[in-house]
């Protein structure tokens, strides 16, 4: 089932309208890179190759191309060429139009000279793509981003470039349409909007039982990828590891984490928490407020699914394999499940107004975030979770996932609350709950409910 993307296709469609022109895309692993393409692709009247890289040197891949280029039927017989550049300048001399997909290209840069991999791709690109239409792809973030970078070969020679993420909690959402908002957004919170994951969960099923057959299950493609998505693309990722671990269970300042792994005296954590910002695994935030503020600034696990894994199973396996998946969900997940999904409902929040923002339903929105506080007079300190930054005013909502519908005297404490704080200028007061509110109060606050957020 292919689900969402409109963007990206019409980029690719960009590419195809023009007989000829180069496009890069990159994402981690299982993101839907290869699926986007070869959906974008199926009926387009040009033929497309598809080749992965090997995990080998340039000669074997070279051999394998090859292949697939006469399995394609554009070449006639397998014939030896010595360089990518050389099938390439055959490739030009055809009469036929094509379009050539290569997908992990970064692993043809683990067996030779880097730059020299690049240079030769960089020549092709600016030689021999007369009739072609070349699609680079790799899960390698870190890697694929260096080929944006000036100093690299590659740099400027691509048409477009697609940065493929997980789809938003709205578009991932129609991977179990009939759950209610409620059930959507713990779906969401625990499995993120990575296609491939989606479409492994039963959509009749609750939550529970999904967690269970997948995350919680070994043998699962689920906990495959959770478990090993680091190691698919780090020599030595223990360390990562922890670090995910430390994120996950609270510990989300840079200090914090580099007390909880001891590492304050070696450095190893700057280069391995730049190691995992580059593969977009991990976010740095800070409040709109306290952006300049490195104090404020925290470190986030960017997929929900990694979030959860590393929260509730990394470090709990004995226990699972000991307890078994119902026991181990019901004694380790249950008690604390509403407390992670409500989090991420704030992410989901924010993410529906950036959606409005965007879609222009919605104006005079300068940043979206949450809003640091300190008012020395009272002693009190926090953060508001979901606030619109304006010109001249901060519109602050309170974000409610309960099963029961907020009631006009929890919004009233929430108002005192926000009233009694000095120093900022508060505009609209809001509220968003999942499960609605006991009447109508939409005439003296704006009230969002679960299932507006769908809408």
């Amino acid at each position: 089932m292919f689900i969402g993307r409109e963007k990206e296709l019409a980029l690719i469609q960009e590419i195809l309208d023009q007989p000829r022109g180069s496009m890069m895309i990159y994402g981690k692993r299982k993101i839907g890179k290869t699926t986007l393409l070869t959906h974008a692709l199926k009926d387009h009247p040009d033929k497309t190759v598809y080749y992965e890289c090997l995990k080998a040197p340039v000669k074997d891949n070279i051999d394998g191309f090859v292949s697939v280029l006469v399995r394609m039927k554009v070449l006639p017989v397998a014939m030896s060429f010595d360089s990518f550049m050389d099938v390439f300048i055959y490739l030009n001399t055809l009469p036929e139009t094509l379009n050539i997909i290569i997908d992990e290209y970064p692993y043809l840069k683990q067996f030779t000279e880097a730059a020299t991999v690049d240079s030769v791709f960089q020549s092709i690109i600016d030689n021999n793509l007369a009739n072609i239409r070349l699609f680079i792809s790799g899960s390698h973030v870190g890697m694929m981003k260096d080929l944006l970078e000036e100093n690299n070969a590659l740099y400027g020679r691509f048409t477009t470039v697609i940065c493929l993420k997980e789809l938003d909690y709205k578009t991932a959402s129609a991977f179990y349409p009939e759950k209610s908002p409620y059930d959507k957004v713990g779906m969401y919170a625990v499995f993120g909007g990575s296609p491939y994951i989606n479409e492994l969960l039963i959509p009749s099923a609750s939550l529970k039982e999904n967690v269970i057959r997948t995350i919680l299950n070994p043998s699962s493609a689920v906990y495959q990828y959770a478990d090993n998505l680091l190691l698919s693309d780090l020599s030595s990722s223990s360390n990562m590891e922890r670090i995910l671990f430390a994120i996950a269970n609270g510990k989300k300042k840079y200090t914090e984490i580099e007390e909880k792994l001891d590492m304050t005296s070696n450095g190893l954590l700057s280069k391995q928490m730049k190691t995992l910002l580059n593969m977009e695994l991990v976010s740095k935030v800070a409040p709109i407020n306290k952006l300049n503020d490195n104090r404020k600034t925290r470190y986030e696990i960017t997929d929900n699914l990694l979030r959860f894994f590393y929260a509730y199973v990394y470090s709990n396996k004995s226990a699972l394999q000991i307890l078994g998946a119902e026991a181990f969900y019901e004694e380790y997940i249950e008690p604390s499940l509403v407390t992670f999904i409500s989090h991420r409902f704030e992410d989901i929040c924010r993410t529906w107004f950036s959606i409005q923002v965007q879609s222009r339903k919605l104006k005079g929105v300068l940043n979206i975030g949450t809003y640091y506080y300190d008012d020395s007079r009272t002693r009190t300190h926090g953060e508001f979770d979901v606030v619109l930054q304006k010109k001249d005013a901060y519109d602050i909502y309170e974000v409610k996932y309960l099963l029961a519908p907020v009631t006009q005297k929890q919004m009233q404490e929430e108002v005192r609350q926000v009233a009694a704080i000095k120093g900022i200028r508060v505009g609209k007061i809001g509220f968003i709950s999942i499960n609605g509110f006991d009447a109508d109060y939409s005439d003296d606050y704006i009230c969002l409910d679960g299932a507006a957020l769908y809408r």
